[in-house]
This record gives structure tokens, C-alpha cells and sequence, in this order.
């Protein structure tokens, strides 16, 4: 299979995922948006995941490749692709196919659970009843038109949708390592504030290596999921 990537800071790279793909050898291309703007063709994937980032998807007078990001989705939606977004790039999925996106009541950064919703659908994909999941967005997206809502949690009403039987966006970080957790907290620190969602940096990376090997096999099972979709 082939896997498509966007990636839209440096220190926002596919954590987990990249061993996961490597180990089934699926090949692996990207596009980095803060080095260049070059979407590839729909036709040259089977999957696209769209990672995270510290903008917000209304920042586009600031970030005008927003415009462009979100035309490349919808693109790939369009055509049928397996597609993947990881908090902004869950924001991006929603953004791009109408759905508001604006601030939440609060910032979720840390160690904290989802409930799957046990959405009735046969062809959705399946959360745990509750799992402890890393966060860090300030912000929250509505569901799209005809989208299932897959988990949520108590900071967070909307936490994952899936639109369709291939299209799944993710508010949470399933695919955090304790690099990437390292990565994150050193370049976004400042947002570590007093609330009652956000925890210390202590408290961050200084967790049991399990919370890691538990989302990233959520990861590794949704990854599959989409996969057999493509």
C-alpha cells in the first residue's frame, strides 16, 4: 500500500505510525508544508494522514496553504481514499468539509480518557469503552454532515468522527511516543497553563511506558482498519 502524509510543524511527525507502516513495508511519501506546498495526485495513494499542528484551520490569512490543504482533502475524500486526520488534521477533514471548527470551553493537554460512543453502525470503527488518551488542542471541531461521532470525553464533546466507511478524525494523539511527548512539550510549553484539562509537563511524560504501548496498538488496529478500506 501507499501512504501519504502531511505534515505541518517539525515536531509533529508520525510518532508510532511510522514503525507500524515501515514493519508492514508499506511505502511511505510526505508532503512537509512548512517546507513547501506539493500535494501529490490522489491517484499515487491509498491512504492520506493529515497530522497535527499548533495553528488553527482558520488561520489561513496567516497561513494561506490552508486553502490549498483543504482543497487536497476534499479531494481525497472525493476520490474515495482512506483518509486519517489527527487532531488539526481531524480539525482540516471537518474544516474542509464544512463543518465549524472553533475554540472549546477548554484546553485538553495531557493524560486523559475518551468513551467510545459504541456508535451502532456494523461499518464503523470501534473505540474501547474508555481509554487513556494524549491530548493537546485548544480547539474543537462539529461533526460534518453525515458523520458518525466515535468517542468523546468530558472536556471534549466531540472527540472522533468517521465519515463514511473510510474517513476518520481524531481530536486525541493515539500515536504518541515518549519522543514525540518529549518533542511537543518543548516546543509548546507555553500552553501548559492552569486548568483543570491541562497537566504539568511532569505529569505528561513522566507516565507508565503502557499508556504509550496501549494508544499506539489502538493506533496500530485503526491503522489496519483503514487500510482494508483502502
Amino acid at each position: 500500500m501507499k501512504v501519504h502524509y502531511l505534515q505541518h510543524v517539525p515536531f509533529e511527525g508520525l510518532g508510532s505510525i511510522e514503525h507500524c507502516l515501515q514493519s508492514a513495508k508499506h511505502r511511505i511519501t510526505s508532503t512537509r508544508l512548512y517546507e513547501s506546498i506539493d500535494f501529490p495526485d490522489p491517484s499515487e495513494f491509498d491512504l492520506l494522514i493529515v497530522m497535527g499542528g499548533p495553528m488553527s484551520v482558520n488561520d489561513e490569512s496567516t497561513h494561506s496553504w490552508l486553502t490549498q490543504e483543504k482543497k487536497f482533502i476534499r479531494c481525497a475524500v472525493a476520490a474515495n481514499k482512506s483518509v486519517l486526520g489527527i487532531c488539526l488534521g481531524a480539525q482540516l477533514i471537518a474544516s474542509s468539509m464544512s463543518a465549524q471548527v472553533y475554540r472549546n470551553d477548554e484546553k485538553e493537554i495531557g493524560w486523559f480518557p475518551v468513551k467510545g460512543t459504541h456508535a451502532s453502525a456494523e461499518s464503523v470503527f470501534k473505540f474501547p469503552h474508555e481509554l487513556n488518551v494524549f491530548h493537546w488542542h485548544g480547539e474543537k471541531f462539529e461533526l460534518p454532515e453525515g458523520a458518525i461521532k466515535l468517542a468523546e470525553s468530558e472536556g471534549c464533546s466531540n472527540q472522533a468522527f468517521q465519515l463514511g466507511r473510510n474517513v476518520i478524525g481524531l481530536q486525541f494523539h493515539l500515536e504518541t511516543t515518549p519522543e514525540s511527548a518529549m518533542q511537543i512539550v518543548s516546543n509548546c510549553r507555553d500552553e501548559l497553563i492552569s486548568s483543570r484539562y491541562v497537566q504539568s509537563e511532569e505529569e505528561i511524560l513522566n507516565v507508565a511506558t503502557t499508556e504509550f504501548e496501549t494508544i499506539n496498538s489502538t493506533m496500530d488496529d485503526l491503522l489496519t482498519y483503514l487500510l482494508e478500506k483502502a
